[in-house]
């Protein structure tokens, strides 16, 4: 069989799982199975697999079309200007929460340097990329998960800041090291009682630690809003990532540990998503 052929087949058995991206998945796992990158395989459609390729690819077809997500399969997933490695251990990196890069980098425009803190670092998708923009910029990342600190780790080194970087396994309540110029985080906020009406690609294979925000999804928030009250420097910037529905909330939350709000922002469907605030 070749590679077109292959392809053909691939994205039928997608398209047959209501997989909408079933054409562009199939072909970055051919990708994969080869490998080789996109390029390769639209240029050489014709070539003949051998039979180590081709039970690789349809082993990949077969987990992708039970909802395992393209990342997970692949390994890596591009996030801003950088390619990550990630695996099922952390949050896939989500192109909303490039809104989050976007405040840093207007912020950060005129500073010379920053000390920032990422509460939840996962991948490092937040940190890294900040630190790979600002080459004078230090960065702190905390996380409960031992398994995404190592994420993070060859993140850093791919990335060529892990010298410009600290990481440190602990929980949020048990952090004390250090106050910083910005802190940032994006954590749990689904409800507990939510996290079943997830798409099946969420639910089923990313980490339920990165996603369960307690009965009422703000129980992570509140843990993070307080420490970062003890954290921050005065007038330093907290952007924090919030679930759709929770701005209100979360912002009572915030001028009660003695933030003023600057900025709200909506995501890529319009959900209130990001909020910037300052510590007074």
């Amino acid at each position: 069989m070749n590679i077109q052929s292959a392809i053909i087949q691939g994205t039928n058995i997608l398209k047959n799982r209501c997989i909408q991206t079933a054409q562009l998945d199939t072909e970055i796992l051919m990708a994969k199975a080869l490998g080789e990158d996109r390029k390769y395989i639209i240029l050489n459609n014709n070539k003949d697999l051998k039979d180590e390729n081709l039970k690789y690819f349809k082993r990949l077809i077969k987990e992708r079309s039970s909802r395992k997500p393209i990342a997970h399969l692949i390994n890596k997933k591009f996030f801003w200007n950088s390619e990550f490695f990630v695996t099922s251990d952390t949050l896939i990196p989500r192109p909303d929460t490039e809104l989050v890069i976007e405040h840093i980098l207007k912020l950060s425009k005129h500073k010379n340097t920053m000390s920032i803190l990422d509460i939840g670092i996962g991948s490092g998708c937040i940190l890294l990329t900040i630190l790979k923009e600002r080459k004078s910029f230090y960065g702190t990342g905390i996380d409960i998960s031992k398994n995404c600190l190592n994420i993070s780790k060859i993140n850093a080194k791919n990335l060529k800041v892990e010298a410009r970087t600290k990481l440190y396994k602990t929980d949020v309540d048990k952090f004390c090291l250090g106050k910083y110029d910005l802190i940032v985080s994006n954590p749990p906020y689904i409800k507990k009682l939510d996290l079943r009406y997830l798409e099946r690609d969420v639910a089923k294979y990313e980490p339920k630690l990165a996603l369960d925000g307690g009965l009422d999804g703000l129980s992570e928030l509140r843990k993070v809003i307080k420490k970062s009250s003890e954290l921050i420097k005065k007038n330093g910037k907290f952007i924090l990532e919030i679930g759709f529905n929770q701005k209100n909330k979360v912002i009572n939350l915030l001028n009660k540990e003695g933030f003023y709000i600057n900025s709200t922002s909506k995501d890529l469907a319009k959900n209130d998503r990001c909020i910037v605030s300052t510590k007074i």
